[in-house]
Order: structure tokens, then sequence, then C-alpha cells
């Protein structure tokens, strides 16, 4: 019993609210991207280059089969476009790992 209470302030510390989570892994994926970007500028034409700039990119369109990118839902009286597209290289994984990080050493 005294073990838990012992560990009972630790592990109510250790709670984390989704939305800091998410806010920072968005950030450590925004720097990285920057970074990427950053690396796209000065290093020259090469294999190093390709390597730091090929990204894969997710549309959510391109689940439902559209090739635009965007979804459109045309109702008569209006018509709303949705879409979302993740670009992700080889940088932006370094920050997404960075933000990790971030968010286990700072419990």
């Amino acid at each position: 019993m005294t073990v838990l209470k012992k560990r009972l302030p630790y592990i109510i510390m250790t709670k984390r609210s989704i939305t800091l989570i998410a806010i920072t892994l968005f950030v450590g994926a925004m720097a990285g991207t920057l970074t990427g970007e950053l690396f796209g500028w000065i290093l020259p034409e090469g294999v190093v280059k390709d390597f730091f700039l090929t990204s894969v990119t997710f549309d959510l369109a391109g689940l439902v089969g559209n090739e635009s990118g965007v979804i459109v839902l045309d109702l008569i009286m209006f018509t709303l476009k949705f879409g979302l597209s993740l670009k992700i290289n080889f940088t932006s994984i370094i920050g997404l790992a960075s933000a990790y990080y971030f968010l286990r050493y700072f419990r």
C-alpha cells in the first residue's frame, strides 16, 4: 500500500492531455519539414538532396479515388470542398522523433 501512495503523485503528474501531445507532434513535424526545405535550398543537386527531399503524399481524396485531391460535395444551393494532404519526408520523420523525445524527456 505504501508503494502505491509513493507512486500516486508520479502517476498523476505524468498524465497529459491529448491536445498537448498532438500539438507537440504537429510542431515537430512542421519543424522537420521546414528543415528539409532549408536543406533543399542549401544542398547541391545530388543523391543527398534527393534523399532529404523525396516525400510521400497522402491525400484525403485519394482514398475515394479522386485525382484532384479534393472531395467535392455538390448540394444544389452550395458546394462544399474538403481537402487534406500530408507530405512526409525524411526530415519530417526526424522532427516527429525529436518531438516524441521531447515529450518523453519532459514528463
